[in-house]
């Protein structure tokens, strides 16, 4: 598949922070931000080699072992399932993170290299210091802010709940993107068993199988692309699906997710699967009806007038929905999931 012919993600350059953050507090679709973290020391060394990039992060290891990703050699940096979708192409294991570094400088070295690939990691427990140069000061906001590595790795498209902020700092990266309403189109594998535990596509990027999945020509219609180069940062609105591809033989990147509602809100995955429990086996004159109630209380409220009903009598109703509520609603579904 070629990202020619698919639609740009939108770019701007020279953009402050503070510009930044007050474009994404109500975007809803993706935006690339120029150099916005090109001063970082991180991507400095890696300007001038993959090698100074890597003796860079060396400095700020103490020791912890962190989890990473062997795919043999014919898996071509595909992150994915085995063939009999009953386990995973690659290896995982736990190890010396300057094991890592060795091993993915050997790889590199060949002619024919495995793929290695550390996901999401939490940048401050793995590499203590890093963050305080190499990172975006979101105050008040306080994000998860991780670190991912690897070679010519390509991880498939899936969504995040949080928002995110990824910053490119070593190698080019390329990310293929997806709005939330093209999930029908993407073919999604299986709910509760997926690499890095996240809903994925099955659909392969490299030579999509357009007879075995003939609706993601619709997906590619809507698709948008962002060829990353060192020191670009990429928003991505939460729930866009997307693929990302590690161009060079060394790619860093440095996430920073988080969610604009509070915490004691809890997961919108755990109401997806309360339903699947619940409602997904009804009739489908029962799933309708309920479909109705959902749009009426969840998805179209805004619209809603509950004016009638007195504040101090709402409850669960109560918009935005506070945390002595949350509380209260949440103890009464536990209670009625014992059952």
């Amino acid at each position: 598949m070629s990202n020619d012919t698919l639609t740009p993600v939108d770019c701007v350059s020279d953009w402050t922070l503070a510009q930044v953050m007050a474009h994404i507090e109500h975007a809803d679709k993706p935006m690339v931000f120029k150099g916005l973290c090109r001063h970082w020391p991180l991507v400095q060394a890696g300007l001038e080699s993959s090698d100074k990039a890597l003796d860079y992060l060396r400095q700020f290891y103490q020791g912890s072992a962190v989890t990473a990703y062997y795919l043999p050699p014919e898996q071509q940096g595909r992150v994915f399932y085995n063939q009999q979708l009953d386990g995973f192409n690659y290896q995982a294991g736990r190890l010396d993170f300057n094991q890592l570094l060795a091993r993915l400088q050997q790889e590199n070295a060949s002619a024919n290299p495995a793929g290695i690939y550390m996901g999401s990691t939490d940048i401050h427990q793995c590499l203590p210091g890093l963050g305080e140069q190499n990172s975006l000061n979101l105050q008040p906001i306080n994000p998860l802010t991780s670190i991912w590595l690897g070679n010519k790795t390509k991880v498939a498209a899936h969504f995040d709940f949080p928002l995110n902020l990824a910053c490119n700092v070593v190698g080019k990266r390329t990310f293929t993107l997806f709005p939330p309403e093209q999930i029908s189109n993407l073919y999604v594998g299986p709910m509760e068993f997926a690499p890095g535990g996240q809903d994925i596509s099955m659909v392969d990027f490299d030579k999509p199988d357009f007879e075995r999945f003939p609706q993601f020509k619709q997906a590619l219609g809507a698709a948008l692309t962002a060829e990353l180069t060192p020191g670009d940062v990429l928003f991505i609105p939460s729930m866009w699906w997307h693929h990302v591809r590690g161009i060079d033989d060394i790619n860093v990147l440095i996430t920073h997710w988080w969610r604009d509602t509070p915490g004691y809100l809890g997961r919108p995955n755990n109401a997806l699967l309360h339903s699947m429990l619940s409602l997904r086996s009804l009739p489908k004159a029962q799933r309708q009806a309920w479909k109705a109630m959902f749009d009426h209380y969840i998805f179209d409220h805004d619209d809603i007038d509950d004016s009638y009903i007195p504040d101090t009598a709402k409850g669960m109703l109560t918009k935005p929905l506070d945390e002595l509520n949350v509380r209260k609603l949440r103890a009464d579904l536990i209670n009625k999931l014992k059952r």
